[in-house]
């Protein structure tokens, strides 16, 4: 089992920054493959950034997140991140961060393990 909880989310104004962090309170995440999703209000959940376990380590973007946003994780923190720069009011959302054997994908169904969630607003 793993049991994760993501932290870092708040308001900030357009061009901000932020940092997200997934931490597993249970478990270990070096087995997983870990993404970050969010959801704004009346839209689907959205694939944003992906990392794969620490086997490979690389790295998936959305095409809305690529250039801005970046995905790490620190094994022996037991913690990942989503770096988020340039952020704008569209990237306002729930932000989940969840988990899925070894390698990154596409289907959100594949992630077993996923976080409360942690609010991101981007206004002025």
């Amino acid at each position: 089992q793993l049991r994760l909880v993501e932290s870092g989310g708040g308001l900030v104004q357009p061009g901000g920054s932020l940092r997200l962090s997934c931490a597993a309170s249970v478990g270990t995440l070096d087995t997983y493959a870990i993404g970050w999703f969010r959801q704004a209000p009346g839209r689907e959940r959205e694939g944003v950034a992906c990392i794969s376990s620490s086997v490979g380590g690389s790295t998936n973007y959305a095409d809305s997140a690529k250039g801005r946003f970046t995905i790490s994780r620190d094994n022996a923190q037991n913690t990942a991140y989503l770096h988020m720069n340039g952020l704008k009011p569209e990237d306002t959302a729930v932000y989940y961060c969840a988990a899925t054997a070894w390698y990154c994908s596409d289907y959100v169904s594949a992630y077993a393990y996923w976080g409360q969630g942690t609010q991101v607003t981007v206004s002025s």
